[in-house]
Protein backbone atom coordinates (compact mmCIF):
# COMPACT_ATOMS: atom_id res chain seq x y z
CA UNK A 1 0.00 0.00 0.00
CA UNK A 2 1.39 3.41 -1.08
CA UNK A 3 -0.01 6.50 0.02
CA UNK A 4 0.64 10.20 -1.08
CA UNK A 5 0.23 11.99 1.96
CA UNK A 6 0.21 16.22 1.83
CA UNK A 7 1.44 17.94 4.52
CA UNK A 8 3.04 14.83 7.20
CA UNK A 9 4.34 17.26 9.73
CA UNK A 10 1.77 20.13 9.42
CA UNK A 11 0.06 21.29 11.57
CA UNK A 12 1.82 19.38 14.27
CA UNK A 13 -1.23 16.53 14.70
CA UNK A 14 -0.25 15.85 11.23
CA UNK A 15 2.74 13.46 13.01
CA UNK A 16 0.25 11.23 14.31
CA UNK A 17 -1.56 10.65 11.26
CA UNK A 18 1.62 9.86 9.50
CA UNK A 19 2.65 7.28 12.14
CA UNK A 20 -0.72 6.13 11.82
CA UNK A 21 -0.49 5.11 8.22
CA UNK A 22 3.32 3.37 8.53
CA UNK A 23 1.61 1.45 11.63
CA UNK A 24 -0.85 -0.05 9.63
CA UNK A 25 1.79 -1.12 6.96
CA UNK A 26 1.56 1.71 4.34
CA UNK A 27 4.70 2.79 2.46
CA UNK A 28 4.32 6.82 2.95
CA UNK A 29 5.41 9.74 0.74
CA UNK A 30 4.99 12.78 2.01
CA UNK A 31 4.71 15.98 0.30
CA UNK A 32 4.86 19.62 1.46
CA UNK A 33 7.00 22.84 1.66
CA UNK A 34 9.01 23.00 4.28
CA UNK A 35 12.29 21.93 3.96
CA UNK A 36 13.17 17.85 4.13
CA UNK A 37 16.09 19.08 6.79
CA UNK A 38 13.59 20.63 9.00
CA UNK A 39 10.83 18.21 9.29
CA UNK A 40 10.46 16.75 12.91
CA UNK A 41 12.57 14.57 14.21
CA UNK A 42 9.06 12.69 14.84
CA UNK A 43 8.25 12.56 11.81
CA UNK A 44 11.00 11.35 9.65
CA UNK A 45 10.95 7.12 10.69
CA UNK A 46 7.53 7.07 9.05
CA UNK A 47 8.50 8.54 5.85
CA UNK A 48 9.83 6.41 2.88
CA UNK A 49 10.24 9.63 1.05
CA UNK A 50 9.46 13.11 0.95
CA UNK A 51 9.18 15.83 -1.79
CA UNK A 52 9.66 19.70 -1.25
CA UNK A 53 7.23 22.02 -3.31
CA UNK A 54 7.63 25.71 -3.28
CA UNK A 55 4.52 26.38 -1.99
CA UNK A 56 1.70 23.83 -1.18
CA UNK A 57 -1.39 25.72 -1.49
CA UNK A 58 -0.38 26.36 -5.66
CA UNK A 59 -2.64 23.52 -6.54
CA UNK A 60 -1.89 23.41 -10.37
CA UNK A 61 1.82 23.15 -9.28
CA UNK A 62 1.83 20.84 -6.89
CA UNK A 63 0.15 18.43 -8.99
CA UNK A 64 2.74 18.79 -11.96
CA UNK A 65 5.31 17.91 -9.57
CA UNK A 66 4.18 15.34 -7.67
CA UNK A 67 3.11 13.54 -10.62
CA UNK A 68 6.37 14.11 -11.96
CA UNK A 69 7.80 12.38 -8.58
CA UNK A 70 5.97 9.55 -9.16
CA UNK A 71 5.70 9.13 -12.11
CA UNK A 72 6.53 5.37 -12.85
CA UNK A 73 6.12 4.45 -9.36
CA UNK A 74 2.52 2.63 -8.30
CA UNK A 75 0.42 4.55 -6.05
CA UNK A 76 -2.70 3.64 -3.81
CA UNK A 77 -3.97 6.10 -2.13
CA UNK A 78 -3.88 10.33 -2.12
CA UNK A 79 -4.47 11.56 1.18
CA UNK A 80 -4.64 15.26 3.32
CA UNK A 81 -6.20 15.76 6.62
CA UNK A 82 -5.63 19.71 6.56
CA UNK A 83 -8.69 21.79 5.11
CA UNK A 84 -6.66 23.79 3.25
CA UNK A 85 -5.34 20.74 0.92
CA UNK A 86 -8.18 18.10 0.93
CA UNK A 87 -9.30 19.44 -2.22
CA UNK A 88 -5.85 18.99 -4.16
CA UNK A 89 -5.90 15.65 -2.69
CA UNK A 90 -9.20 15.19 -4.47
CA UNK A 91 -7.35 16.70 -7.30
CA UNK A 92 -4.49 14.38 -7.77
CA UNK A 93 -6.85 11.36 -7.63
CA UNK A 94 -8.67 12.62 -10.47
CA UNK A 95 -5.77 13.42 -11.97
CA UNK A 96 -4.93 9.78 -11.72
CA UNK A 97 -7.61 8.39 -11.52
CA UNK A 98 -7.47 7.04 -8.23
CA UNK A 99 -9.89 5.74 -5.66
CA UNK A 100 -11.40 8.56 -3.46
CA UNK A 101 -14.12 11.41 -2.80
CA UNK A 102 -14.15 13.39 -6.76
CA UNK A 103 -13.37 17.35 -6.68
CA UNK A 104 -16.55 17.96 -6.58
CA UNK A 105 -17.76 16.23 -3.69
CA UNK A 106 -15.08 17.67 -1.73
CA UNK A 107 -16.19 20.60 -2.75
CA UNK A 108 -19.19 20.36 -0.89
CA UNK A 109 -17.27 20.16 2.56
CA UNK A 110 -15.08 22.87 1.56
CA UNK A 111 -17.44 25.89 0.32
CA UNK A 112 -19.82 26.73 3.13
CA UNK A 113 -22.64 27.74 0.77
CA UNK A 114 -22.27 24.93 -1.89
CA UNK A 115 -22.43 22.88 1.64
CA UNK A 116 -25.70 24.49 2.76
CA UNK A 117 -27.36 23.98 -0.80
CA UNK A 118 -26.64 20.44 -1.16
CA UNK A 119 -27.95 19.64 2.60
CA UNK A 120 -30.75 22.18 2.28
CA UNK A 121 -31.64 20.12 -1.31
CA UNK A 122 -31.84 16.98 0.96
CA UNK A 123 -34.44 18.55 3.27
CA UNK A 124 -32.34 18.55 6.09
CA UNK A 125 -32.35 21.70 8.86
CA UNK A 126 -29.89 24.82 7.68
CA UNK A 127 -29.80 28.49 8.21
CA UNK A 128 -31.02 30.79 6.05
CA UNK A 129 -27.79 32.26 4.27
CA UNK A 130 -26.21 33.58 0.80
CA UNK A 131 -23.23 33.70 -0.66
CA UNK A 132 -21.62 37.49 -0.19
CA UNK A 133 -18.26 38.41 -2.55
CA UNK A 134 -18.57 42.69 -1.98
CA UNK A 135 -20.29 45.46 0.62
CA UNK A 136 -23.46 45.73 -1.29
CA UNK A 137 -23.90 41.74 -1.31
CA UNK A 138 -23.27 42.06 2.61
CA UNK A 139 -26.10 44.43 3.37
CA UNK A 140 -28.88 43.02 0.59
CA UNK A 141 -27.87 39.66 2.56
CA UNK A 142 -27.97 41.56 5.97
CA UNK A 143 -31.83 42.95 4.99
CA UNK A 144 -32.88 39.24 3.96
CA UNK A 145 -31.70 37.10 6.98
CA UNK A 146 -32.00 39.38 9.10
CA UNK A 147 -30.50 40.16 12.94
CA UNK A 148 -28.35 39.01 14.50
CA UNK A 149 -25.99 36.86 11.80
CA UNK A 150 -23.39 35.69 11.43
CA UNK A 151 -20.56 36.32 8.90
CA UNK A 152 -17.61 34.35 7.87
CA UNK A 153 -15.48 33.23 5.09
CA UNK A 154 -16.94 30.34 2.47
CA UNK A 155 -13.68 28.08 3.23
CA UNK A 156 -12.39 28.72 6.76
CA UNK A 157 -11.87 27.23 9.75
CA UNK A 158 -12.43 27.04 13.08
CA UNK A 159 -14.15 30.23 13.50
CA UNK A 160 -11.36 32.28 11.74
CA UNK A 161 -12.55 35.57 10.40
CA UNK A 162 -16.22 34.74 11.87
CA UNK A 163 -18.50 37.38 13.75
CA UNK A 164 -21.54 37.71 14.95
CA UNK A 165 -23.80 40.86 13.62
CA UNK A 166 -26.55 42.00 15.97
CA UNK A 167 -27.57 45.15 14.25
CA UNK A 168 -26.64 47.23 11.03
CA UNK A 169 -24.54 49.65 13.09
CA UNK A 170 -22.62 46.23 13.89
CA UNK A 171 -22.52 45.22 10.31
CA UNK A 172 -20.98 48.58 9.23
CA UNK A 173 -18.49 47.97 11.74
CA UNK A 174 -17.50 44.58 10.67
CA UNK A 175 -17.58 44.95 7.19
CA UNK A 176 -14.24 46.92 7.05
CA UNK A 177 -12.45 43.74 8.54
CA UNK A 178 -13.90 40.77 5.51
CA UNK A 179 -12.40 43.08 3.06
CA UNK A 180 -9.26 40.89 2.30
CA UNK A 181 -11.94 37.57 2.26
CA UNK A 182 -13.01 36.95 -1.54
CA UNK A 183 -16.26 34.73 -0.45
CA UNK A 184 -18.23 35.45 2.28
CA UNK A 185 -20.96 32.97 3.46
CA UNK A 186 -23.99 35.70 5.64
CA UNK A 187 -26.15 33.43 7.67
CA UNK A 188 -28.53 33.06 10.03
CA UNK A 189 -27.42 33.02 14.01
CA UNK A 190 -28.93 30.15 15.43
CA UNK A 191 -29.68 30.28 19.08
CA UNK A 192 -28.96 27.07 21.43
CA UNK A 193 -26.11 25.10 22.25
CA UNK A 194 -23.04 23.68 19.92
CA UNK A 195 -22.28 20.43 19.31
CA UNK A 196 -19.61 18.31 17.10
CA UNK A 197 -20.59 15.41 15.52
CA UNK A 198 -17.20 13.55 14.52
CA UNK A 199 -16.76 10.59 12.39
CA UNK A 200 -14.76 7.73 10.81
CA UNK A 201 -16.50 6.36 7.67
CA UNK A 202 -15.85 3.67 5.47
CA UNK A 203 -17.84 4.74 2.13
CA UNK A 204 -19.93 7.18 3.94
CA UNK A 205 -21.01 4.66 6.77
CA UNK A 206 -19.68 5.83 10.08
CA UNK A 207 -17.97 3.73 11.70
CA UNK A 208 -17.05 5.83 15.00
CA UNK A 209 -19.54 8.97 16.25
CA UNK A 210 -18.73 11.17 18.54
CA UNK A 211 -20.39 14.18 20.33
CA UNK A 212 -18.48 16.98 21.76
CA UNK A 213 -19.97 19.96 23.67
CA UNK A 214 -18.75 23.55 23.26
CA UNK A 215 -18.73 25.34 26.36
CA UNK A 216 -19.28 28.56 25.20
CA UNK A 217 -19.65 28.57 21.77
CA UNK A 218 -16.66 29.02 19.22
CA UNK A 219 -18.01 32.37 18.11
CA UNK A 220 -17.83 33.59 21.72
CA UNK A 221 -14.56 31.41 22.60
CA UNK A 222 -13.10 33.63 19.33
CA UNK A 223 -14.68 37.33 20.48
CA UNK A 224 -13.86 36.86 24.47
CA UNK A 225 -9.97 37.01 25.55
CA UNK A 226 -10.95 36.36 29.55
CA UNK A 227 -12.44 33.21 28.45
CA UNK A 228 -11.14 29.97 29.24
CA UNK A 229 -12.68 27.74 26.09
CA UNK A 230 -14.09 24.42 27.30
CA UNK A 231 -14.70 21.05 25.38
CA UNK A 232 -16.31 18.05 26.77
CA UNK A 233 -16.75 15.04 24.26
CA UNK A 234 -20.23 12.78 25.89
CA UNK A 235 -20.15 9.32 26.97
CA UNK A 236 -23.71 8.92 26.38
CA UNK A 237 -24.06 10.51 23.13
CA UNK A 238 -26.75 8.07 21.74
CA UNK A 239 -28.89 9.74 24.98
CA UNK A 240 -32.65 10.77 23.78
CA UNK A 241 -31.90 14.41 23.42
CA UNK A 242 -28.54 13.96 21.65
CA UNK A 243 -30.76 11.74 19.32
CA UNK A 244 -31.62 14.59 16.97
CA UNK A 245 -28.08 15.93 16.45
CA UNK A 246 -26.87 12.06 15.75
CA UNK A 247 -29.48 12.03 13.15
CA UNK A 248 -29.00 14.83 11.68
CA UNK A 249 -25.53 13.67 11.38
CA UNK A 250 -25.86 10.74 9.69
CA UNK A 251 -28.41 12.13 6.58
CA UNK A 252 -25.98 14.78 5.91
CA UNK A 253 -22.67 12.78 5.16
CA UNK A 254 -25.19 10.71 3.02
CA UNK A 255 -26.33 14.33 1.41
CA UNK A 256 -23.15 15.31 0.81
CA UNK A 257 -22.06 11.83 -0.44
CA UNK A 258 -19.36 11.09 2.28
CA UNK A 259 -16.31 8.39 1.42
CA UNK A 260 -14.01 7.23 3.34
CA UNK A 261 -12.33 9.20 6.17
CA UNK A 262 -12.65 11.45 8.97
CA UNK A 263 -15.67 13.65 9.29
CA UNK A 264 -15.80 16.87 11.58
CA UNK A 265 -19.57 18.41 11.89
CA UNK A 266 -20.85 21.07 13.67
CA UNK A 267 -24.21 21.57 14.49
CA UNK A 268 -27.05 23.46 16.98
CA UNK A 269 -29.41 22.06 19.48
CA UNK A 270 -32.25 24.55 20.08
CA UNK A 271 -34.09 25.80 22.87
CA UNK A 272 -37.01 23.40 21.59
CA UNK A 273 -34.94 20.81 20.85
CA UNK A 274 -34.42 21.07 16.96
CA UNK A 275 -31.58 19.94 15.64
CA UNK A 276 -29.71 22.73 12.67
CA UNK A 277 -26.53 21.97 10.84
CA UNK A 278 -24.07 24.20 11.43
CA UNK A 279 -21.02 23.13 8.99
CA UNK A 280 -19.02 20.11 8.46
CA UNK A 281 -15.36 19.43 6.44
CA UNK A 282 -14.00 15.90 5.32
CA UNK A 283 -11.28 15.85 7.51
CA UNK A 284 -10.19 15.25 11.33
CA UNK A 285 -11.20 18.29 13.87
CA UNK A 286 -8.17 20.28 15.07
CA UNK A 287 -7.89 21.48 18.42
CA UNK A 288 -6.87 18.42 19.99
CA UNK A 289 -10.44 16.97 19.53
CA UNK A 290 -9.03 13.59 17.86
CA UNK A 291 -7.32 13.23 21.23
CA UNK A 292 -10.16 13.56 22.99
CA UNK A 293 -11.55 11.10 21.25
CA UNK A 294 -8.55 8.82 21.85
CA UNK A 295 -9.27 9.33 25.59
CA UNK A 296 -13.21 8.89 25.76
CA UNK A 297 -12.71 5.33 24.54
CA UNK A 298 -9.23 4.02 25.22
CA UNK A 299 -8.67 3.89 21.53
CA UNK A 300 -5.96 5.39 18.48
CA UNK A 301 -7.97 7.43 15.97
CA UNK A 302 -4.78 7.96 13.77
CA UNK A 303 -4.05 4.36 13.63
CA UNK A 304 -7.67 3.45 12.92
CA UNK A 305 -8.07 6.67 10.77
CA UNK A 306 -4.91 4.89 8.56
CA UNK A 307 -5.95 1.69 8.52
CA UNK A 308 -9.77 2.78 7.13
CA UNK A 309 -7.87 4.86 4.71
CA UNK A 310 -5.72 1.65 3.87
CA UNK A 311 -8.22 -1.05 3.77
CA UNK A 312 -11.27 0.04 4.57
CA UNK A 313 -11.34 -1.50 8.11
CA UNK A 314 -11.79 -0.22 11.73
CA UNK A 315 -10.47 -2.86 14.04
CA UNK A 316 -10.78 -1.09 17.41
CA UNK A 317 -13.86 -1.73 19.63
CA UNK A 318 -15.74 1.57 19.19
CA UNK A 319 -16.82 1.69 23.61
CA UNK A 320 -17.28 4.98 24.83
CA UNK A 321 -15.39 4.47 28.28
CA UNK A 322 -15.24 8.91 29.63
CA UNK A 323 -16.51 11.98 29.03
CA UNK A 324 -13.28 13.88 28.29
CA UNK A 325 -12.82 17.46 28.47
CA UNK A 326 -9.93 19.66 27.28
CA UNK A 327 -9.50 23.29 28.84
CA UNK A 328 -7.40 26.01 26.95
CA UNK A 329 -6.11 28.61 29.18
CA UNK A 330 -5.05 32.42 28.05
CA UNK A 331 -2.53 34.38 30.20
CA UNK A 332 -3.84 37.77 31.63
CA UNK A 333 -1.06 40.41 30.07
CA UNK A 334 0.90 40.30 27.26
CA UNK A 335 4.61 39.22 26.67
CA UNK A 336 5.69 36.05 28.10
CA UNK A 337 4.54 33.68 30.55
CA UNK A 338 5.51 35.18 34.16
CA UNK A 339 3.46 32.58 36.44
CA UNK A 340 1.21 30.43 36.61
CA UNK A 341 -1.47 30.61 39.87
CA UNK A 342 -3.60 27.30 41.17
CA UNK A 343 -2.58 24.45 39.08
CA UNK A 344 -0.91 22.38 41.78
CA UNK A 345 -4.22 23.06 43.86
CA UNK A 346 -6.33 21.84 40.64
CA UNK A 347 -4.01 18.88 40.06
CA UNK A 348 -4.33 17.57 43.71
CA UNK A 349 -8.22 17.80 43.20
CA UNK A 350 -8.05 16.10 39.97
CA UNK A 351 -6.19 13.37 40.75
CA UNK A 352 -6.05 10.37 37.95
CA UNK A 353 -8.94 11.69 36.09
CA UNK A 354 -5.85 14.62 34.96
CA UNK A 355 -4.77 13.03 31.60
CA UNK A 356 -2.89 16.21 30.24
CA UNK A 357 -1.16 19.15 31.58
CA UNK A 358 0.09 21.27 28.50
CA UNK A 359 0.06 24.48 29.75
CA UNK A 360 3.05 27.09 28.43
CA UNK A 361 5.57 27.41 31.46
CA UNK A 362 6.74 30.84 32.44
CA UNK A 363 9.79 32.35 30.39
CA UNK A 364 7.28 31.06 27.03
CA UNK A 365 5.91 33.85 24.89
CA UNK A 366 2.37 34.17 24.65
CA UNK A 367 0.35 32.64 21.84
CA UNK A 368 -2.03 34.92 19.83
CA UNK A 369 -5.29 33.86 21.16
CA UNK A 370 -7.22 35.42 18.31
CA UNK A 371 -4.75 33.00 15.86
CA UNK A 372 -5.30 29.78 17.22
CA UNK A 373 -7.45 27.99 19.96
CA UNK A 374 -4.72 26.06 21.92
CA UNK A 375 -3.93 29.71 23.29
CA UNK A 376 -1.66 29.38 26.08
CA UNK A 377 -1.49 25.48 26.48
CA UNK A 378 -4.02 23.32 28.06
CA UNK A 379 -5.16 20.90 30.92
CA UNK A 380 -7.42 17.86 29.73
CA UNK A 381 -9.48 15.77 31.78
CA UNK A 382 -11.76 12.55 32.12
CA UNK A 383 -14.28 10.88 34.07
CA UNK A 384 -16.97 7.96 33.76
CA UNK A 385 -19.57 10.25 34.94
CA UNK A 386 -20.71 13.80 33.09
CA UNK A 387 -21.49 16.04 36.10
CA UNK A 388 -17.77 15.26 37.37
CA UNK A 389 -16.18 15.58 34.19
CA UNK A 390 -18.20 18.95 33.63
CA UNK A 391 -16.72 19.99 37.64
CA UNK A 392 -13.59 19.38 36.78
CA UNK A 393 -13.49 21.13 33.36
CA UNK A 394 -14.64 23.72 34.49
CA UNK A 395 -12.24 23.88 37.81
CA UNK A 396 -9.25 23.90 35.41
CA UNK A 397 -11.16 26.91 33.38
CA UNK A 398 -11.66 29.13 36.74
CA UNK A 399 -9.15 27.82 39.41
CA UNK A 400 -6.14 27.97 37.31
CA UNK A 401 -4.58 31.43 36.17
CA UNK A 402 -1.97 32.18 34.36
CA UNK A 403 -0.04 35.88 33.87
CA UNK A 404 1.85 37.18 31.58
CA UNK A 405 4.55 40.78 31.07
Amino acid sequence: MRVVFLAPSFPPEMIQYTRGLAEVGATVYGVGDAPREALPREVRPYLHDYLQVPRIMDEDDVIERVTQWMRGKQVDRVLANWEPLVILAARIRERWGMPGMSADTVRGFRDKELMKERVRAAGLRVPRSRRVCNEREIRAAAEFIGYPLILKPIAGAGSADTYRVGDAAELERVIPLMRYIAEASCEEYVEGEEFTFDTVCVEGRPVYENIASYLPKPIEMRSLEWISPVIITVRDMYQARLAPGVELGRNVLGALGMGTGFTHMEWFLTPKGEAVFGEIGCRPGGGHIVDQMNYTSDIDLFREWARVACWGVFEAAPSRKYNAGIIFKRAQGQGRITRIEGLGNFLRDAGKWCVEEQLLRPGTRRRDWKQTLLSDGHVMVRHPDWAEAHRLSFAAATGIKMYAE
